[in-house]
């Protein structure tokens, strides 16, 4: 199971389709930094953090804790036979986190003062924003150089290749230390606003309960890319099939966990109500719990025949119920007061599109030219 490019043509009907989102994107975003946020944004003073931060740096980064999740797994817990789904799950964190960094520029109202966050004169220690900030930009650079093996053999970088290894075992250390903190942070973000936030988000649980989903939605992102990897190029899944199925009793058990303490802390705080009385947020915890419940009774209940679809279902849930959680923990739970209201506009929506399709085109191409995917031997088709 060695990995390999896989080969084959890059411009496709689907690759083409992406290339338009991202085209679409980049005009949009020209707009952006041209004329400022109103010309493409609903951004207001009541909603500073519209759908930019809440998909591309809370949403986005748990998208692409793959490289994370699986990092425990082989390096604390010791499972190498975990290692060759690393890969694949490595370059989705690398596109995740760059890009996810890259476009925060897009929420910066003066963007051209980013750098001020590197600098120690202008940061204020005591904020969690500042370490999350700071976490993720190490992280960015943390990842690339996990990546760089892949790079190396491609190039043709022995040399290279051999310092990495020598201080990989230094790399991979901050590579799980770096998200273990910021995933956590990005929880604890919304404490400070207090009673702005519905009780049916708002706890002091919420950095152990963004932490537990983030490293679920990174086991369910692995099951997610494998099965429409082997589908989209089809390749056969055989060899996967056992590693997808630990993966996801795994995922399941992390659920578990998530939705005890989460009903468990809504309860011992008396919020209980809140769950049946507050109109469209009340609807929107039901949806999530149901999206988080439903891997547990496909993954755990006994009679259940599983299979890939079964799997390939698990991590779709799974990853919709992440989803939703937080943009309804920094969205729709969200109330400044009256006045004041929120509602993406059609040029936010698209640069956030494509920037996720160009995610999707960068993955595409890695892992038809560069040693990403786990080989098949005679039975790889191109």
């Amino acid at each position: 199971m060695k990995a390999q490019p896989i080969g084959g043509r890059l411009v496709s009907p689907v690759t083409l389709v992406l290339s338009v989102l991202v085209l679409l994107a980049a005009f949009f975003g020209a707009q952006r930094f041209l004329f400022g946020f109103n010309s493409v944004a609903n951004i207001n003073d009541g909603y500073p953090w519209g759908i930019w931060i809440a998909w591309d740096v809370v949403i986005g980064t748990g998208l692409a804790c793959g490289g994370y999740a699986l990092a425990l797994l082989i390096y604390i817990a010791n499972k190498s036979q975990y290692h060759p789904l690393m890969r694949p799950a490595l370059l989705a964190s690398v596109f995740g986190y760059t890009l996810g960094g890259i476009s925060v520029i897009f929420d910066l109202g003066r963007y051209w003062n980013f750098w001020h966050i590197l600098f120690p004169t202008y940061q204020q220690y005591g904020s969690v924003m500042v370490e999350v900030a700071l976490c993720v930009a190490a992280y960015i650079i943390v990842l690339w150089i996990e990546f760089s093996p892949v790079l190396c053999e491609k190039l043709g970088l022995p040399g290279l290749k051999k310092f990495t290894d020598k201080w990989m075992f230094l790399i991979i250390a901050l590579g799980i230390l770096l998200p273990t903190m910021h995933q956590s942070s990005l929880g604890s973000l919304l404490i400070v606003y207090g009673a702005q936030i519905s009780p049916l988000w708002q706890t002091l649980f919420l950095p152990l309960l963004f932490l537990i989903s983030a490293v679920a939605m990174g086991y369910a992102v692995v099951v997610f890319e494998a099965c429409t990897s082997t589908a989209g190029f089809k390749r056969k899944i055989d060899h996967e099939l056992p590693l997808i199925a630990s993966l996801s009793k795994i995922m399941a058990y992390l659920l578990v966990a998530f939705i005890v303490i989460r009903l468990g802390d809504i309860v011992v705080r008396g919020a209980f109500g809140s769950m049946f009385t507050e109109g469209v947020k009340s609807f929107m915890f039901w949806v999530e719990m149901t999206l988080f419940a439903l891997p547990v009774a496909m993954l755990l209940s006994p009679g259940v025949k599983r299979d890939a679809k079964i799997y390939f279902l698990a991590a779709c849930s799974m990853l919709l119920a992440a989803v939703l959680y937080r943009i309804d923990a920094y969205l729709v739970g969200y109330d400044t007061g009256p006045g004041w209201h929120y509602f993406p506009a059609v040029p936010e929506i698209m640069i956030t599109i494509g920037i996720v399709a160009f995610e999707i085109l960068g993955y595409i191409y890695f892992v038809r030219f560069f040693p990403v995917l786990p080989g098949q031997g005679s039975d790889q088709t191109h």
